[in-house]
């Protein structure tokens, strides 16, 4: 394997345990602030990023490198209100392609175009997650202060990721 892609590709790797580990963090700050929807929308979101890391893990590996297993930073343990969650989400999301598309852009210039195309389903996954972000968000900007709508909000969530994770079983997983 070209040691500058896989370099990139663990660099990758750090960035998707720490997306793990974040929002991991927003679970339990929302869970610890009633907002069990939220939580549980964090907790699927934590284990698919570590899903993300895991499958760079094997790509590396499979392909000759060596996948380093990071150690991470602490993240943050309090947010100042659900906008602020969504908010750093949306933020957190768009570092994490850029990262990709650093990584894209690596891979063109180093002609290691198995891992070019290995990438691709990355830059797809990216188009999704800040697309979501943003569509939380407006909602949450929409709800503003309104105590009622943000308990409605929360369990639209929570009613989402339920049928969200039933669609996932019925038709055999990620």
């Amino acid at each position: 394997m070209n040691t500058r892609v896989e370099s990139a590709l663990n660099e990758q790797i750090k960035k998707e345990a720490s997306s793990s580990q974040f929002y991991l963090a927003m679970a339990s700050w929302a869970e610890g602030n009633g907002l069990n929807g939220t939580a549980k929308f964090m907790y699927t979101h934590s284990d698919e990023e570590r899903f993300h890391m895991l499958k760079l893990i094997k790509f590396v590996n499979e392909r000759g490198g060596t996948a380093l297993i990071p150690a991470i930073e602490q993240p943050p343990v309090d947010f100042k209100n659900l906008k602020n969650v969504f908010e750093l989400l949306l933020k957190h999301e768009i570092s994490v392609t850029e990262s990709i598309n650093d990584l894209v852009d690596i891979c063109l210039q180093e002609k290691d175009y198995t891992t070019h195309n290995f990438v691709q389903w990355y830059v797809s996954e990216q188009l999704e997650e800040e697309a979501l972000a943003r569509t939380i968000l407006d909602k949450i900007k929409l709800i503003g202060n309104d105590n009622g709508g943000l308990y409605l909000f929360d369990r639209d969530l929570e009613a989402s990721i339920i049928q969200a994770n039933t669609s996932n079983q019925m038709n055999g997983g990620n």
